[in-house]
């Protein structure tokens, strides 16, 4: 988040956008295309909640997000400034870039890059957009995992907020991760010890 906070220095706009848009996917696991897609009516700030319409390949089920406060304040400092500088915009788009248009997915993964790069984060297999949602949804499944919740019971859960079609989207996350896959093995066997 440092990086989006300070990727071109001679160019501050990127920044205003990038480091609210990073931080949202981060917290909320959106896919990067649905964020794009967001437009002003979308975003309830006085509630916290976002409307994603279209998901992905547009073909997924609306659906409503919840924004953690602090992604909400972010979200809130982020309107301010892009209403002051754009007082009369043309596009109903949320994210907008520095020309006051909606925000590119090329525009997007160019900034995105360059923080990347910033932070030292290209190095072997750059880390992509789509990582963070992964990332997401693994540690939402680490919580659960530590919190001896019934993972099982709780996917629904993460599919529906996640916006996955098939269950077995949701699932994979489990067998993806090292860390996971370890913790619901040891978890296995001690409930296996019990019964």
């Amino acid at each position: 988040m440092a990086a989006c906070h300070s990727v071109s220095p001679d160019y501050p706009e990127r920044a205003r956008f990038l480091a609210p848009l990073v931080g949202l996917l981060a917290s909320t696991g959106m896919r990067s295309g649905e964020a794009l897609r967001l437009d002003r009516g979308d975003a309830d700030l006085a509630q916290g909640i976002l409307h994603i319409r279209r998901t992905k390949f547009r073909k997924g089920k609306d659906r409503l997000v919840p924004v953690h406060p602090s992604t909400l304040a972010v979200l809130r400092d982020y309107v301010r400034h892009r209403d002051r500088t754009f007082p009369t915009l043309d596009t109903p788009a949320f994210f907008v870039s520095s020309r006051g248009i909606r925000l590119s997915k090329s525009g997007l993964s160019i900034a995105f890059g360059a923080a990347r790069s910033l932070a030292g984060l290209d190095r072997g297999k750059p880390v992509r957009l789509h990582d963070l949602r992964h990332r997401f949804a693994v540690r939402r499944l680490a919580i659960w995992h530590r919190q001896r919740a019934d993972v099982q019971a709780m996917l629904p859960l993460l599919a529906t907020y996640l916006g996955h079609g098939r269950y077995s989207d949701t699932a994979y996350y489990i067998t993806a991760d090292a860390e996971l896959l370890a913790m619901a093995a040891e978890r296995a066997l001690a409930w296996g010890e019990v019964s």
